[in-house]
């Protein structure tokens, strides 16, 4: 079975977004509820998942990952959100 990964947004307590990627958002989620997810969600507890989209590979995930954080500001992010519900 071919792996697959996800990149994912999720919506801050401070009404910030945060977007990762991993094989396993779900599991992924709880290590950010826990603290043990990234340094920014210590910092700003996450709230929800509010995008996930799907990748057949690691590096197109990551390449979107990059997308979304370097490329996008805001109202970008918040118009693909929109796009996917």
């Amino acid at each position: 079975m071919a792996e697959k990964y996800y990149v994912y947004i999720l919506l801050t307590q401070r009404d910030t977004l945060y977007c990762g990627y991993t094989d396993n958002v779900e599991k992924r989620f709880r290590e950010h509820l826990s603290g043990k997810g990234a340094k920014y969600t210590r910092a700003n507890k996450p709230l929800k998942i509010v995008y996930q989209k799907e990748f057949s590979s690691k590096s197109d995930a990551q390449k979107e990952e990059y997308r979304i954080k370097h490329k996008l500001n805001k109202k970008q992010k918040l118009e693909l959100i929109g796009s996917a519900l």
